[in-house]
């Protein structure tokens, strides 16, 4: 049987925070703190590059026992072998995605729209990122807010499958999302571009226990 993963404080890398000198410093720290999941995330870089970052990431998830998923690129993913993939709308399918990395691997889809999430829990994903629940900078193609709608359908009709939130997260705005059923925080910039990553992650953590 597949591991079930703990996505409460997912941490989301960006092109923005990985040119930092020290990206993988504070990575490290934040897994630390307690950050439970690692999704490697990078937009502008060379293939070779992406691979030389997750490498040291896989290499730092694995020393802190922590799963890393990689965005979009399931060849990434085989060559560094990540814990799994998630895939946009626009990516290669849940099934060729499943043919590729085979039985043991997390495969999440993102979703808009409760329609597009439960397209993708039908056609077998792990889990579902909803977003984004509010307006983000972090993306640059990212639609429209789609709020909290979502969530409560999709864990309202399918419990057991892990649903992920994402899109403008803060420590001031993620008590109703956790309250609205949602399995776990993608955050980028409420942690990364926060004063101490490392605390922004404890209060996120801590979070967990205050809202839920």
């Amino acid at each position: 049987m597949k591991e079930k993963f703990d996505y409460r404080v997912y941490l989301v890398t960006d092109d923005v925070y990985l040119q930092r000198e020290d990206c993988f410093e504070i990575l490290e720290a934040c897994l630390l703190a307690g950050v439970t999941a690692v999704q490697y995330r990078a937009k502008n870089k060379t293939g070779r590059a992406m691979l030389r970052d997750a490498e040291r990431m896989r290499l730092l998830t694995n020393r802190y026992q922590i799963p890393l998923i990689i965005n979009d690129r399931v060849d990434l993913a085989l060559a560094v072998d990540a814990d799994g993939v998630h895939l946009g709308q626009n990516d290669l399918s849940y099934s060729v995605a499943r043919k590729l990395l085979g039985a043991d691997k997390e495969i999440g889809v993102s979703a808009n729209t409760y329609e597009e999430g439960r397209a993708a829990i039908l056609a077998g994903a792990d889990c579902i990122g909803v977003g984004p629940i509010y307006a983000t900078s972090t993306k640059k193609d990212a639609k429209q807010p789609c709020g909290l709608s979502p969530i409560y359908a999709l864990k309202t009709e399918f419990p057991a499958t892990p649903v992920i939130a994402i899109g403008g997260i803060t420590l001031e705005n993620a008590e109703p999302v956790i309250q609205s059923g949602a399995d776990g925080l993608a955050i980028i910039s409420a942690i990364w571009n926060s004063e101490n990553p490392a605390d922004a992650t404890n209060c996120f953590k801590a979070g967990w226990l205050k809202w839920n």
